[in-house]
C-alpha cells in the first residue's frame, strides 16, 4: 500500500515537473508587485499563502495600488477564481473516498495545472485508489515554488535601487497574458473596450475605472460572440 502511494505521488511529481519553472516569473512578479504597492513583506507573503492564485493575486495588488475599495478587491479576486468551483465540482466525484482533512488541503492547493493533470489521470484510471496522492504530487510542488518565488521577488525588489522602477514589470506581465489570450474577434473587441475605458476612467476614485472597464470588456466580448454566432 505504501509503495502504491509513493508511486502515485512520484507520478505526479514527474507530470508537473515541466510546468514548475513556468510559474516562477509570475511568482516573482507577485512579490515585486506587493513591494511596489507598499504592502510590506508580511502582507505580500500572506497574500500568497491565503489567496494562492496568480492572476487574482496580481489583479488584487494592482487594485490595492490604485486605491480601490476593499469590497471591489475581494469581489475581483472571487470572480477571477470562479473557475475553481467548476474544477472542484468536476474532481469531487473521483475523491469521495478521501477524508475531509485531505480534501480540504486539496481544495486549498487547487490550481489550473493540478486540475488539468489530475482530471486526465482519473478519467483514464478512475479506479485507482491513490489518485489523490498523484494530485498531491502535482499540486504541492506548485504551491511551494509559488511561495518561494513570491518571497524572492519581494526580496530582489528591495535589493534593487528605487530608481529602477520595477513596478513596470506587472503591467508587462498582464500585457503578455492579454496578447496570448486573444485568439478571436470577440476577444479583440473585449480587449479594446476594456483597455480604452480603463484609460478614460483612470481618474475615477477607489479604482472604479479599472473595475468598470473590466466589466464593460466582458459584456462587449459576450455581445460580440453572440453576433458572431448569429
Amino acid at each position: 500500500m505504501a509503495s502504491a502511494r509513493q508511486q502515485a505521488f512520484s507520478d505526479g511529481l514527474k507530470a508537473v515537473a515541466p510546468m514548475v519553472a513556468a510559474i516562477v516569473p509570475f511568482g516573482v512578479t507577485a512579490g515585486v508587485a506587493g513591494l511596489d504597492a507598499g504592502l510590506g513583506a508580511a502582507l505580500t507573503l500572506g497574500m500568497s499563502l491565503i489567496v494562492f492564485a496568480g492572476a487574482s493575486q496580481l489583479a488584487s495588488i494592482q487594485l490595492i495600488d490604485a486605491g480601490a475599495a476593499a469590497p471591489l478587491v475581494v469581489l475581483t479576486a472571487l470572480i477571477i477564481n470562479l473557475r475553481m468551483l467548476m474544477y472542484s465540482a468536476h474532481l469531487a466525484p473521483h475523491f469521495r473516498h478521501v477524508g475531509a482533512g485531505s480534501r480540504s488541503l486539496m481544495a486549498y492547493i487547487l490550481t489550473d495545472q493540478a486540475y488539468a493533470l489530475t482530471i486526465s489521470r482519473v478519467m483514464t484510471r478512475g479506479g485507482v485508489r491513490f489518485n489523490h496522492w498523484f494530485y498531491f504530487g502535482v499540486a504541492l510542488p506548485l504551491w511551494g515554488v509559488w511561495q518561494l518565488a513570491t518571497a524572492f521577488g519581494y526580496w530582489a525588489g528591495t535589493a534593487m535601487p528605487p530608481a529602477w522602477e520595477l513596478g513596470f514589470i506587472v503591467p508587462l506581465i498582464f500585457l503578455a497574458l492579454l496578447v496570448m489570450s486573444i485568439s478571436s474577434r470577440p476577444g479583440v473587441i473585449a480587449a479594446l473596450v476594456a483597455g480604452s475605458l480603463s484609460v478614460l476612467g483612470r481618474d475615477l476614485p477607489a479604482g472604479l475605472g479599472l473595475t468598470l472597464a473590466s466589466l464593460a470588456g466582458i459584456v462587449a466580448g459576450v455581445v460580440a460572440e453572440g453576433w458572431r454566432r448569429g
